[in-house]
């Protein structure tokens, strides 16, 4: 047997006023959003904003169903419209924040298991990384270079 050791490097800004200017207008973009969800299940409001090269922002929200699991993710939601409407176009970063209805949400909170494989597959297709910036209502926001810090073992089309 081997051990290895897995590292992942993430910034933490203080607040949404200490992003790059460019970055806090896309997560502008993501609060707007999250204001659109729909979510009367859970009471988890996510938004998310995509920059694509081209200078366009996708933004999505989550969309829940009573019929589960046939809801959708705002992450998801925002990175296949994009991959629909600009399929040529690279995606450069990726806003989330998250807000529950019944309690705060000061913590950054990440993408969930599936949205991660979907932003996954989006990087292999560009061949390049996207910047993700994810935070709560308020508080601190972190920013990963890549989707692979949060997933450090990538599931791959070379496995298929």
């Amino acid at each position: 047997m081997k051990r290895i050791k897995v590292e992942s490097f993430l910034e933490v800004y203080p607040s949404l006023g200490e992003l790059p200017e460019a970055i806090s207008s896309l997560m502008e973009a993501a609060i707007e959003a999250r204001d659109k969800a729909y979510a009367p299940y859970s009471k988890f409001n996510v938004g998310a904003a995509i920059l694509l090269d081209n200078g366009e922002v996708i933004s999505g929200s989550n969309q829940e169903n009573a019929a589960y699991p046939s809801g959708l993710c705002a992450e998801r939601t925002a990175i296949y419209y994009a991959g629909a409407k600009y399929p040529n176009a690279q995606m450069l970063a990726m806003a989330i924040t998250a807000a529950a209805k019944d309690k705060p949400t000061i913590t950054p909170i990440p993408p969930c298991g599936s949205c991660r494989q979907a932003i996954a597959e989006y990087e292999i297709k560009q061949k390049k990384a996207i910047s993700l910036y994810f935070m709560g209502k308020s508080g601190e926001v972190m920013k990963s270079d890549s989707l692979e810090n949060l997933l450090p073992f990538l599931f791959t089309s070379e496995y298929l």
